[in-house]
Order: C-alpha cells, then structure tokens, then sequence
C-alpha cells in the first residue's frame, strides 16, 4: 500500500513497483468503472448507488477489492493506491484479507512537504501558461490545498493506525524518483517486517500477497528431514561402538523431542 498527499508521487512509484516486481496497480476509481462495466453483482450494486447520487458504502468497494484481488494477474500481488481513505476502511479491508488468510506485506508512506508541493504545481501552472498548454481541472494550486486538507483531515489518520500495528515504513518523498524507488525497495526488503519469508519463485519484496499456509512448516520439516542423514552419516563414521551408540542415544533423545514438539503444535 501506497500512502501520501496529493502530487506526493504515488501514481509514480506504483508504476516502478509494477515494472520491477510484476505486479498489478489497484486503483479505487478503476475497479469501481470496470466492475460496473463487466456487470458484476457487487457492481450493479456500486452502479446503483451511483446513480442515487451517494457515495459507495465501505463495504462495497472492500467487495470489488475482494472480487479483483482473485483476478489471475493478481496471484504474483498488488498495489494499492488510493484505498483505504480512511481508518474503517482500513479496518474493513483488514477483516476481508483476514478471510482470505492474507495480509499486507508493507504500508509505505511518501513523506513530502506539502507547502513545497503547492510551489511546485504554481511553477508548472506558469510554465504551461507561458507555452500555451491548456490546464486540467486540478492543476490548480487552489484546489491543490483543498485536497491536501482533505487529505490531513481523512486519510493521515492511517498512518497513524499503521504504524501501531507495525507495519508503516515511512521514506523522503521530496527525494528524486530513482532515490524514492530505491528506498522503497529497501522497506520493501526488510524482512523485520514482512508478516511472512519471501518466497523463492517472487524472490524477496516481489509478491504483496502472503502464502495461504502459515509461513515456517513447510521449511522447517524439510531441515528436519535433510538433518537425518546427515546425523547417520556422522554416526557411521566413529572410530568405535561408544561414539556411535551415543550418537544413536542423541538420535532417539532428539526424535522424542521432535514427537513432542508436533504434538504440542
């Protein structure tokens, strides 16, 4: 998950992310337009909700998130930008990837200076006025502040809430595109906070979808089971009967011990 104001550069990194990890970018606005096109139960709901002039209840856009994070190119993991917008958002969207055995791999927020962010976009408005370039809607530096005080007023409790569940990772926003990518890739790295190991085949920081097992079992009775022979071999190789019947002893003491320890599991 991506958080951050307005003009932080979100849409900017979440395309690096797409191309260096080969995962999918999800947008609030785009799963809402392509559920209702494909007609889907969820989006005929959405549809008419929309179409009352009200705004999408929490429960239904966390459902198009559920519908589109089974979509095939979403299996290697996503990105999410711009949801949740605020903490019940957040809460839901929490309990519907707990349902699916799923957790979010990282919450890393863009830190930029929002006043910095208003004298940027009066520097480009200038610049486009001066070459004649027609102005979007939002390439306003009045209409940049209203969505930044939105924003404050919203969406920056999330960090809040992610960071008391351990998962927020925070880096210089106002730093260059490469830079912020790069420690991206770092916070992404760090295995101190990843609910769960990477896997081998997404290598490290690729997937932002957790493995439906718990993560540990499988490896770990595979070190077990490569340890055995290892041990015989040892055991073979003594010079005497009395190191190997210690070593047998060892064994014995050992395998009770793993008995032990599934049986408590």
């Amino acid at each position: 998950m991506l958080l951050g104001p307005p003009g932080a550069g979100k849409g900017t990194q979440a395309k690096e992310l797409v191309s260096k990890y080969g995962i999918v970018q999800l947008s609030t606005g785009d799963m809402l337009r392509a559920a209702v096109a494909a007609g889907t139960p969820v989006g005929l709901k959405a549809k008419d909700i929309m179409a009352r002039g009200e705004l999408v209840p929490d429960d239904v856009v966390v459902a198009i998130v559920a519908d589109r994070i089974e979509k095939p190119d979403a299996r290697n993991g996503f990105i999410l930008d711009g949801f949740p917008r605020t903490v019940p958002q957040a809460e839901a969207l929490d309990g519907m990837l707990a349902r699916k055995n799923m957790r979010l791999d990282a919450v890393v927020q863009l830190e930029v200076d929002p006043d910095i962010l208003v004298r940027r976009i009066e520097s480009r408005v200038e610049q486009m006025k001066l070459r004649g370039e027609p102005l979007r809607a939002d390439d306003s530096p009045e209409i940049l502040k209203q969505r930044l005080t939105a924003y404050e007023g919203l969406t920056a409790p999330l960090v809040k809430y992610y960071r008391e569940k351990g998962s927020l990772r925070a880096v210089d926003g106002m730093a260059s595109i490469t830079d912020v990518a790069a420690a991206i890739g770092r916070a992404l790295a760090d295995a101190a906070f990843r609910p769960v190991p990477p896997r081998k085949a997404s290598g490290g920081a690729k997937s932002g979808k957790a493995p439906a097992k718990p993560a540990g079992r499988g490896s770990t009775g595979a070190k077990k089971a490569a340890a055995k022979p290892k041990a015989a071999k040892s055991a073979s190789r003594g010079k005497s009967a009395k190191p190997a019947q210690r070593g047998a002893k060892k064994r014995q003491k050992t395998s009770k011990t793993g008995r032990s320890q599934r049986l408590t599991k």
